[in-house]
């Protein structure tokens, strides 16, 4: 049986239409493993892992079926984020990560609602993000996630090696890196 007709569609951040970017804040906040409490808190969660990207210089993909319906998106930058000042909150890739940020420099973020996994769609996501690396001279491509989630098999599957580990958030954290 074959799954919903998906287009992958770019957009720029800030002409994302509304009613897009609403269901991409949902899809976020159902996919994320830790819900902050309202307010500043949550704000920050939100602006650090969604939010700066889609302010206009980033990549953003949606992927979309009929009638609008996002089944998910993939927020990535194609510079490395060691030297990038917006990414100064984030010091692993500064510190721990810094030599392979330089090899894997784009770097993403891809997620999808549970109804639309498992249906290639990510894997299309990922495949235009490194089109789009390719295209800008990028030589390699990062995710970083935590040892043992289910989308390190996803990363791998998608060509994606562990490259190195760190200590974080009480587990350990991995830097995944695909060369382009």
């Amino acid at each position: 049986m074959q799954g919903p007709a998906i287009s992958i569609l770019p957009v720029r951040g800030p002409d994302c239409p509304d009613a897009l970017l609403r269901q991409v804040e949902a899809i976020f906040w159902e996919t994320t493993r830790r819900i902050p409490n309202p307010g500043a808190e949550r704000e920050a969660f939100r602006e650090r892992w969604l939010g700066r990207y889609l302010g206009g210089r980033d990549v953003v993909l949606l992927a979309v079926a009929e009638k609008s319906i996002v089944a998910g998106y993939l927020v990535g930058a194609l510079d490395n984020p060691a030297l990038q000042k917006r990414f100064a909150d984030i010091a692993y890739f500064r510190t721990a990560f810094a030599d392979l940020c330089r090899r894997f420099p784009a770097h993403l973020h891809v997620n999808l609602t549970a109804s639309y996994r498992s249906q290639g769609i990510g894997v299309r996501l990922i495949e235009a993000f490194a089109q789009a690396a390719r295209d800008a001279g990028a030589p390699g491509m990062h995710v970083v996630t935590g040892r043992g989630m289910r989308n390190v098999r996803f990363y791998e599957r998608c060509g994606f090696v562990e490259q190195g580990s760190i200590e974080r958030d009480g587990g350990e954290g991995v830097f995944l890196g695909r060369t382009l």
